[in-house]
């Protein structure tokens, strides 16, 4: 379910401030930051955004295709290893 449009998109105070003033001053400097839920404004479209997943904060590369979204979707918290090859499976059964 989307948020409502009276509310509006949240974005963390601080991270907005710290791009504006980045902005402002043509610092292209990596963000860090935990807020996962702040949505990806115009503003940050050129800058590095180093998202924490849990373990450690994965620097994503901000372009025009992702305004609107998440700050989380693009910093996955989940590693897929892989299944066993066929070669590797026990049978079961027999």
């Amino acid at each position: 379910m989307s948020r409502s449009l009276k509310k509006g998109p949240f974005i963390e105070e601080k991270l907005l401030r710290r791009i504006e003033a980045m902005n402002e001053a043509g610092d292209k400097t990596v963000v860090r930051t935990w807020s996962r839920a702040s949505t990806i404004f115009p503003q940050m479209v050129g800058h590095t955004i180093a998202v924490h997943d849990g373990r450690r904060h994965v620097p994503i590369y901000i372009t025009e295709n992702m305004v609107g979204h998440k700050l989380g979707e693009f910093a996955l918290t989940r590693t897929f290893r892989g299944h066993l090859p066929r070669s590797m499976v026990r049978s079961g059964g027999d």
